[in-house]
């Protein structure tokens, strides 16, 4: 026997919008009236699905367990065919697996090289889909740390500035991930001056931490002209290491693909692990010759400190792919972000 749905009748105090006048005249069940009664009264949406979440966190976990598993293997294939090529005796630690990973490697040739790893999964929609980004700062910010706050938000196109206000860092990631947003940005300062920046990349991270100085915003930049807000063309200098590309595919993925006919560069330029920011647009000269450059800024400095693989609420549960050390003997030494 079917069930019938209780009706009721649109009370005439609710107001509705125009295109929807002629339900009141209409006999709606429940079900029907339940959007109709949370779209009148402006009800907040129903949080996230807490259990999809958390299985989608699991099938994440589970691919790069199955990544980490391949990539011990690939690099055991990898040292044992270098000491069959040059004739030398078996490592202990791969005599026991020696004979199974031959046969392997009589199976493989060239053009195989490498594996599937995570970047390919953060990253799967990146050119396909334009990135959302939403930008907010540490509580309590100062009017410069605002002002700074509405400057990047300009930098990068399709992104939105919300007040942090008494917020928690896991409210603003649930609130993200239940709107879309591809990545959180949050802004830090002392004593007045900006000095961190945090990218969170949705859903499940990576999370990278870059500490900022010598911040010079635009209105402090003389005969600055206005911004334009096209699609930026982007420049990457001297990031050659391997996490110098992983730290260039965070910063560049925030930025959706430009048109050819866009004017406006950014430039991100490595010197010794510092990133120098820069922001400029260009025009050709009357003789249509020479380029003249613009800057719009704001303009900073940014060295990365740490990463982990996953998002900013989980900063203590989850996996660290890079962290700074500077009380290492040779950190002065190394650069990390370039081979040279």
């Amino acid at each position: 026997m079917s069930r019938k749905h209780t009706v009721f009748k649109l009370p005439q105090n609710i107001s509705i919008s125009q295109e929807n006048e002629d339900i009141k005249s209409q006999n709606l069940s429940i079900i029907e009236l339940l959007p109709i009664i949370s779209q009148a009264f402006s009800l907040t949406p129903p949080p996230p699905p807490i259990r999809r979440q958390a299985r989608l966190r699991r099938e994440y976990l589970y691919r790069k367990a199955i990544e980490d598993r391949d990539k011990t293997i690939l690099e055991k294939k990898q040292r044992l065919k270098q000491v069959l090529d040059d004739n030398k005796e078996i490592p202990s630690d791969l005599r026991k697996d020696a004979i199974s990973i031959q046969k392997t490697l009589d199976w493989e040739g060239p053009g195989g090289e490498g594996i599937v790893n995570h970047v390919d999964d953060e990253y799967k929609w990146a050119g396909v889909e334009d990135p959302k980004i939403m930008i907010t700062t540490s509580r309590d910010p100062s009017s410069k740390l605002k002002q700074f706050a509405k400057e990047v938000r300009l930098i990068f196109p399709n992104s939105q500035r919300i007040n942090r206000g008494n917020y928690e860092v896991k409210q603003l990631v649930e609130a993200c991930r239940s709107n879309d947003v591809t990545d959180l940005i949050l802004l830090h300062e002392h004593r007045g001056v900006p000095d961190g920046l945090i990218v969170c990349h949705l859903p499940f991270g990576p999370t990278a931490y870059f500490t900022l100085s010598n911040v010079v915003m635009r209105h402090d930049i003389p005969d600055v002209g206005t911004m334009s807000e096209q699609f930026p063309h982007l420049i990457f200098h001297n990031f050659s290491s391997r996490l110098g590309n992983r730290v260039k595919s965070i910063l560049k993925y925030l930025f959706p693909v430009p048109k050819e006919e866009s004017k406006r560069v950014i430039t991100f330029a490595n010197d010794d692990d510092f990133i120098s920011f820069r922001h400029h647009v260009y025009k050709k000269t009357e003789n249509g010759k020479d380029i003249e450059l613009q800057e719009v800024g704001p303009r900073f400095e940014m060295k990365i400190y740490q990463i982990i693989l996953g998002t900013i609420e989980n900063v203590d549960t989850a996996d660290t792919e890079w962290v700074y050390r500077p009380y290492m003997n040779t950190t002065k030494k190394r650069k990390f972000l370039s081979d040279n």
